[in-house]
């Protein structure tokens, strides 16, 4: 567990770095729901919020969107229609394969929903600085790839066994 010097101007010197990522991204989520509610009168659940941050810009796969959030294909599906009632996101064609389709957001309240974002973003900017909102983006990417690697060395063994029996 990594601990940094007392700061009083930096909040809880008793957490770890986890317990802040963990407890800021909540508090992100919160912050953005309250926004969009408040901005587009359009009522997004936490689950929706979940499910946002596992969507790519260009579109994703729902079986894609099922392992990264951890969930089923099944509550998936019934969060992306929700979502699609709600105008925020659309099916459409898998570029890459005819026979698939990708969940990517709309065009108009989709959009909208990522404008919202992008301000609590640059709010949080202002808040630390350029600088470090940099460095706090290279080093959750790097943590974020390692993470992804170490998933994929995981489950390596596991594919394996199912493609022995």
């Amino acid at each position: 567990m990594v601990r940094r010097p007392f700061d009083p101007d930096c909040g809880d010197e008793r957490a770890s770095p986890a317990q802040l990522l963990a407890r800021c991204a909540r508090r992100i989520d919160e912050l953005a729901l309250e926004r969009i509610a408040a901005r587009t009168r359009i009522a997004i659940r936490p689950a929706h919020a979940a499910l946002f941050r596992h969507l790519d810009l260009e579109g994703t796969r729902q079986t894609e969107l099922a392992r990264r959030a951890g969930v089923s294909k099944q509550a998936i599906h019934q969060l992306v229609s929700e979502l699609e009632e709600l105008g925020l996101v659309e099916r459409a064609p898998d570029p890459e394969d005819a026979r698939a389709t990708r969940v990517r957001f709309t065009s108009k309240k989709g959009r909208s929903l990522l404008d919202e974002l992008g301000e609590v973003e640059r709010e949080l900017e202002q808040a630390i600085g350029k600088e470090r909102m940099r460095a706090l983006h290279d080093a959750l990417a790097r943590i974020d790839v390692h993470l992804d690697r170490a998933e994929d060395a995981r489950a390596a063994p596991r594919a394996r066994a199912r493609r022995a029996d």
